[in-house]
């Protein structure tokens, strides 16, 4: 039986790397194929997952070997951290793996939805000609950007964005006013109401929790800036996407870009369909060619590693 098995697609390179030193079980279908992956899971020592694979009690159980769980990603609110910690099974995230893909992710959204002038193929194509329309495009240097979280991922995009010409505040409560990282990025601490007060762009970077559920609710959606742009690329459920929805539709906001959701994948009849001015991407802001190898590696090292 498998020592590692791979729930979730993974880099080739890395898989062989693995490989060549474990026996390893790599199946990108597993993670909607519980069947299959349950009596691989009898003697695995190690597993990798994406977002998808639920870390659960249910899953722990049918793993009485496991030793150590790795997350080709960031995000850890689908694994069960105290159940995993009670076991014994250690968790390693790819911290800082991914940033680039997610700051980069970030200002390339910001543009496009301030310019608003990239929606409109279809209508150029069918013959139309709305140039007076998209002639009232915004530019992005000049522009404040709002960072709600300010880890290794908002610090990036805080770089980017100043290299861009935007001012930078962030709200993180955990961060004292002296931080090194703020005075390096030239990032103001802000309170959430200075936030929404003074953003032009707001990008989240921030986990999910009981705090963070539905922190952008319909209040302070309200009280952001008229015309400004909402980033989601941390995690869904931080947004509640009808008042994001009716924000939008109502021109309160120029934009927003979704690329996490409450429910993976949305479900037909979401009240996120057909709004012109929302960008939704199925959760691959973290997730390029070459972030997929820094993740991938990074992983499949540590996980060696913790096996020995």
């Amino acid at each position: 039986m498998p020592r590692i098995v791979i729930t979730e697609f993974m880099d080739t390179e890395a898989v062989q790397w693995l490989s060549g030193r474990h026996e390893t079980h790599y199946d990108p279908k597993l993670v909607d194929e519980p069947d299959k992956l349950a009596p691989l899971l009898a003697d695995c020592e190690a597993l990798i997952v994406r977002n998808r694979t639920q870390v659960r009690p249910d899953l722990l159980g049918k793993a009485p070997a496991l030793k150590v769980v790795g997350r080709l990603g960031v995000g850890l609110d689908n694994i069960d951290q105290e159940a995993c910690k009670g076991r014994g099974v250690q968790v390693i995230p790819a911290t800082g793996a991914n940033a680039l893909a997610v700051a980069e992710y970030v200002i390339c959204t910001a543009m496009m939805l301030l310019r608003g002038a990239y929606l409109s193929s279809d209508q150029v194509a069918a013959g139309e000609w709305p140039r007076p329309a998209l002639s009232k495009g915004r530019e992005l240097s000049g522009k404040t950007l709002g960072l709600a979280g300010f880890g290794g991922i908002g610090q990036l995009t805080a770089r980017l964005a100043r290299g861009l010409g935007m001012h930078t505040v962030a709200y993180d409560p955990y961060l004292k006013p002296d931080a090194p990282a703020l005075k390096e990025t030239d990032t103001r601490l802000v309170d959430m109401d200075g936030l929404l007060a003074e953003s032009d762009v707001i990008s989240l970077h921030i986990p999910l929790t009981d705090e963070t559920r539905n922190l952008f609710d319909a209040k302070r959606i309200a009280a952001m800036r008229k015309g400004s742009v909402l980033i989601n690329s941390a995690r869904g459920g931080i947004v509640d996407e009808v008042a994001l929805a009716s924000a939008l539709k109502e021109g309160h906001l120029a934009g927003a870009a979704l690329d996490v959701f409450n429910d993976e994948p949305l479900a037909a009849g979401s009240p996120l369909a057909d709004i012109r001015n929302l960008v939704l991407t199925p959760h691959i802001a973290g997730v390029t060619e070459e972030s997929n190898t820094r993740v991938s590696r990074l992983i499949a090292e540590r996980v060696a590693e913790a096996l020995g």
